[in-house]
């Protein structure tokens, strides 16, 4: 309640310089009063309340104003000097930053967080790894430490995710509930994916689930998710999923599992697009939500393949009209009835005789060489006889090409 009060005064305030057309007036504010007000909005937007984003790019765009227009005695005062570089770090102008440094003949701003900022915003942090390292003991406890830490972080996750893991611990436990956090922990499971340690991912994947999972960026989120829970199968049991997912609202939760089990039914992981589709299911008969009922049967279809009961897979996937799929999915589903269809064949016993009078001498009186074509198609019937998981091995290959190709297609 005292969030929501508190935005809504910022945004009467707002509401009030724009009809007076005096944006500028934000001028008349020191730049630590306005940092307040943006970090308390960023860290709203994170947390859910995305009717802050406008709120958040007017004060962005009104505190470069600020920075532009105040007379450089106001960054004296340590407080309005570090607003200014945290606005940087938050989102802001780099051009601003040049601007600053030209103009501060006196030396307000620290000399080493600009070279810092400086390298890191055009692509050469590399430069400054130790000195952003060098400069965080310093900063611990003041209001940019948190921001170099995360900087520090992602310096480091280039050349070693082992190192980047502490920068990003420190600054998530410096900042908790804020923007700063949220960042934090989604670089911290790349960096756990990285380092193929998915316990320890599962442990930073539900921190983030416990309090960002209506954050904007919740959509990186589930992408690492989905990656993290088919990738370390094994490792990450189906119990690890599914404790995470129940912290998610039902829709979210649905398309999580669908994910799962279309990439698990892809990479031959079987037990696990199974659990998924069976659970994107049950989440439907539960809100009573049938959207997606035709996406579960396609990936509970494509799970069944491999298992004993054929047919009912068969069944299943051709119960699915094709107006309810997309063109992606679609394909998938005929590419899976095609190989369930061939499944079900009985095994050519004249492929096989075929194939063993070709592979005899040439003597007068046997049969003709059999043309070149003709042996192709042979050695495909031939496939129809090998064991199961053989011949769905072999066209999950195919699946998972025209998967790739549809994906190139859609962008």
């Amino acid at each position: 309640m005292m969030r929501a009060t508190h935005i809504a005064g910022l945004l009467m305030g707002v509401s009030w310089l724009l009809a007076a057309g005096h944006a500028e007036a934000q001028s008349d504010l020191p730049p630590a009063k306005i940092l307040r007000s943006l970090q308390f909005v960023q860290d709203s937007v994170v947390m859910g309340d995305h009717s802050a984003r406008d709120m958040q790019k007017f004060l962005l765009s009104a505190f470069d104003t600020t920075l532009r227009t105040s007379d450089m005695s106001v960054f004296s005062d340590t407080k309005n000097a570090d607003a200014a570089l945290i606005y940087i770090m938050s989102g802001g102008n780099p051009a601003t930053l040049n601007y600053l440094v030209a103009k501060d003949v006196q030396g307000y701003f620290d000399s080493r967080v600009v070279n810092v900022l400086q390298k890191y915003l055009s692509g050469r942090g590399g430069l400054v790894d130790k000195v952003v390292s060098d400069l965080i003991p310093e900063y611990r406890n003041n209001r940019l430490g948190p921001y170099l830490m995360l900087i520090a972080g992602n310096i480091a996750y280039t050349k070693d995710p082992a190192a980047a893991l502490p920068f990003f611990d420190d600054a998530r436990l410096s900042a908790p509930g804020t923007i700063i956090e949220e960042a934090a922990l989604r670089r911290s499971i790349m960096a756990t994916m990285q380092l193929k340690q998915p316990e320890k991912g599962m442990v930073y994947a539900r921190k983030y689930a416990v309090r960002f999972l209506h954050s904007p960026y919740a959509s990186q989120f589930a992408d690492l998710f989905v990656s993290l829970a088919i990738d370390s199968f094994g490792p990450v049991t189906t119990k690890d999923i599914g404790e995470i997912a129940e912290l998610m609202d039902a829709e979210r939760a649905q398309e999580i599992y669908l994910r799962i089990a279309r990439q698990a039914s892809l990479q031959g992981k079987m037990e696990l697009a199974q659990f998924a589709a069976e659970k994107a299911n049950g989440i439907a008969e539960d809100t009573g939500d049938t959207t997606r009922e035709p996406l579960s049967k396609l990936y509970s279809g494509l799970s069944d393949i491999s298992g004993q009961d054929v047919l009912s897979a068969q069944e299943k996937l051709a119960s699915i009209p094709e107006s309810e799929l997309s063109p992606r999915d679609l394909a998938l589903r005929n590419a899976a009835k095609t190989i369930a269809e061939q499944i079900m064949q009985p095994p050519s016993l004249a492929a096989a005789t075929t194939v063993s009078s070709s592979s005899g001498p040439a003597t007068e009186g046997s049969r003709a060489p059999v043309p070149a074509g003709k042996t192709e198609e042979a050695a495909s019937q031939a496939a129809d006889a090998a064991p199961l998981k053989t011949f769905f091995d072999k066209n999950r290959a195919r699946l998972n090409e025209i998967d790739s190709m549809l994906k190139q297609e859609g962008g």
